[in-house]
């Protein structure tokens, strides 16, 4: 069954798993996918919590309103959904955007979010010329020239070796996502700085990142991990930008691990 909410004037398409009594865990995508990157992870957790996964505007079924956007507005929009469904608290999970999304809703309002885990993110996403290329890029275009390697940074090489048909589904994904709404994000992660709101969250905080992420690498997800008041970073081999995808049993083991201690 297809969910649907009307969010501040955006129509967002949304998931629920498990038991609404249960404690809420909220999944936020990165750029250019949609909830569906969860879809290793979720079972793995909906036993235990409510698992809340939604399409961010521009993307998948939610609607594409003109750009630019920004993290802030994101963020009201998760808001304005956790309200819509009645959920005051919730551990937010976001990877890449998602990620700067969910130091936004943690630093804006920590009592509603009393933990985080951030997957393959920073507090600052590249510059301002790598993002201005690319949007350049995509509007003489489209995803044409620039959709391939934006995949192989997704997705690691021996991923795309063993799961040939997977990896052209995901690159489906990428290329069917409306161009208006991943230029605009891609203006709202060229316009973000999260580094000051990050030193201000003193929520425990799990910094996921994969060993073979070119896109945020690494050393981005230790220096995170470094900003927040109780940040802890943890490596997921044989993975790259998207671990959910390439590793989704380890990347709720940790989750799970994380959640209980």
């Amino acid at each position: 069954m297809l969910n649907f909410a009307t969010i501040h004037g955006v129509t967002l398409h949304y998931r629920t798993d498990g038991r609404a009594q249960n404690p809420a865990l909220l999944f936020l995508n990165s750029l250019g996918s949609d909830l569906r990157i969860w879809d290793g992870v979720v079972p793995h957790l909906a036993d235990r919590f409510f698992v809340i996964r939604t399409d961010k505007r521009g993307h998948g079924l939610s609607d594409c309103p003109p750009g630019p956007y920004t993290i802030g507005q994101m963020a009201d929009d998760v808001i304005g959904l956790l309200d819509a469904l009645g959920v005051a608290t919730a551990v937010p999970i976001g990877i890449s955007i998602g990620g700067l999304i969910t130091l936004e809703l943690a630093s804006r309002y920590p009592a509603r979010f009393p933990r985080l885990v951030l997957c393959d993110t920073g507090a600052v996403i590249g510059t301002a010329v790598m993002w201005n290329e690319r949007i350049a890029g995509l509007k003489a275009d489209g995803f044409a020239r620039l959709g391939a390697a934006i995949v192989a940074r997704w997705l690691s090489p021996s991923f795309a070796t063993a799961q040939p048909a997977a990896y052209q589904g995901y690159t489906n994904m990428l290329t069917r996502t409306p161009l208006p709404g991943y230029i605009a994000a891609c203006e709202a992660i060229r316009d973000a700085d999260l580094r000051q709101a990050a030193s201000t969250i003193t929520a425990p905080a799990l910094v996921l990142c994969g060993a073979e992420d070119m896109a945020t690498p690494p050393d981005l997800g230790q220096e995170l991990a470094g900003l927040l008041g109780h940040g802890r970073f943890h490596l997921i081999p044989h993975a790259a930008h998207l671990p959910c995808i390439e590793q989704p049993e380890v990347t709720a083991a940790l989750i799970n691990e994380f959640l209980t201690m």
